[in-house]
């Protein structure tokens, strides 16, 4: 696999006006893959034949979002329970305990959605990509930088619609506030912050309390516990490597923050949060990495901690540093009440004032210098919902905006704040050979070894 160095850095991918305006051209073929990638065209009524790999928790969710209008032709989940209860609602879907056997007879699927967890992302992702179907994953898209850019690539060579499953990225407010970026409301942009309250990870006591979440202080645990009736440990454990049960990693999302499974705050609530400023500054690949935070623990990710990364210009948008806070993290600017104490948000800082948003709404700063600001024409088509976009997409030459040509990249960047953090230095980033030239340590980061049996490629 050889990335594109010509796409490693330019903004030649990113999401303008004009490619929301137009349908996407025809991508590669995908002749080197098991099946053929172009599935046979749809009418917008015409129902796909859906195949669900992950029915619990979020993946209870993705199901319903879809279930009221398309097939349910195939449940899959390491968890009988969860399997039991999605096929008690969909009695002529086919049930399989291993998601390697979904694809067992691929003519059946149209379209997949996996929602296992993240560690298996990957997998589950690239064995539908090669199969040629339509693949809606939740976020984050891998586990992994090296994953991301070999789901992102594989993508690229098949006719399919793909979509990550960041909700709020369908929001109107977030179009609003990539129009206003992008046509100049506050100038150019060269400061970006990102803040989450959650601190699901490791912590002290005291800082748990002090913040209402999760407890992890304890170490990898020595002894087992019983494994619950239903679960496949084995299977869930899938390319991770092997452990003994232990209910301090399973249920969700308690292996969320354990490294071997889940990648913490950073690559979960960044792919919500980070995703503003990558649509509306159009960034992909980042210049440099640095994080700061507890001393990095070897097996679990941190409560709190934040990251800067570094971007280059595209087009004519100049240089720009993004940093990530989480937990009890926050930018200065935030400390000194300078801007609305938002618990959690993304604020721009531009020539001519400031652009601060959450979820569902945001403001111009100061907002005296703004009380006479007329609005652009909006530009950026209103979303019918993230499920809704993908199956609309499934069936039509629509692309959906957060395909994996552009979660890819997003994806790839949340990681890399990770990777800084736990190798304890500013890494330089080579995006073109997926390196670090001045951090060769982080390799077994970027890509890890899996367990024997399961191979990604």
């Amino acid at each position: 696999m050889s990335p594109s160095p010509r796409n490693a850095r330019s903004g030649s991918n990113s999401l303008t006006r004009r490619r929301f305006m137009k349908t996407a051209a025809a991508v590669a073929t995908a002749s080197t893959f098991a099946a053929p990638a172009i599935l046979r065209a749809r009418g917008l009524t015409e129902k796909l034949n859906v195949a669900v790999i992950g029915a619990g928790g979020r993946g209870g969710s993705n199901l319903a979002a879809v279930a009221g209008t398309e097939n349910i032709v195939m449940l899959c989940d390491v968890n009988e329970g969860n399997l039991g209860r999605a096929a008690a609602a969909h009695p002529k879907a086919r049930t399989v305990v291993d998601f390697r056997k979904v694809f067992d007879r691929p003519g059946e699927i149209d379209a997949v959605i996996v929602s296992t967890c993240e560690h298996t992302h990957a997998f589950a992702t690239l064995a539908a990509l090669q199969h040629g179907k339509h693949v809606y994953c939740e976020k984050p898209l891998t586990h992994s930088v090296w994953e991301a850019r070999v789901i992102r690539e594989a993508a690229a060579k098949v006719k399919v619609a793909t979509q990550m499953g960041i909700q709020i990225h369908s929001t109107n407010n977030y179009r609003r506030v990539v129009e206003l970026i992008q046509t100049g409301a506050i100038g150019p942009v060269r400061e970006a912050h990102v803040w989450v309250s959650r601190a699901w990870g490791w912590q002290s006591d005291e800082d748990a309390k002090k913040h209402g979440d999760i407890v992890s202080t304890q170490d990898r645990p020595k002894d087992s516990s019983p494994i619950p009736n239903g679960l496949d440990w084995d299977l869930w454990l899938g390319p991770a490597p092997e452990r003994p049960f232990h209910n301090v990693y399973f249920p969700g999302p308690k292996w969320y923050r354990w490294w071997e499974w889940g990648s913490g705050t950073m690559s979960d609530l960044g792919s919500h949060w980070n995703d503003l400023p990558f649509w509306a500054l159009k960034l992909q690949a980042p210049l440099t990495v640095e994080a700061s935070g507890p001393p990095a623990h070897p097996d679990l990710a941190p409560a709190s901690m934040q990251a800067t990364y570094e971007y280059g210009p595209r087009g004519d948008m100049p240089p720009v540093t993004l940093t990530w806070y989480q937990g009890v993290n926050r930018p200065k600017i935030w400390i000194d009440k300078g801007i609305p104490q938002w618990d959690s948000a993304a604020l721009f800082i531009g020539d001519k004032g400031m652009l601060l948003s959450n979820y569902d709404k945001h403001i111009l700063l100061p907002e005296d210098n703004f009380k006479d600001f007329k609005r652009p024409d909006p530009f950026i088509p209103d979303s019918p919902g993230q499920h809704a976009e993908w199956v609309r997409a499934c069936k039509t030459d629509l692309q959906t905006t957060c395909n994996f040509e552009y979660s890819g990249w997003l994806t790839e960047a949340n990681h890399l704040g990770n990777v800084a953090y736990r190798v304890g230095k500013k890494i330089e980033w080579d995006a073109a050979n997926l390196r670090c030239p001045n951090a060769p340590e982080a390799a077994a980061i970027i890509r890890r070894e899996y367990r024997q049996g399961w191979n990604l490629v």
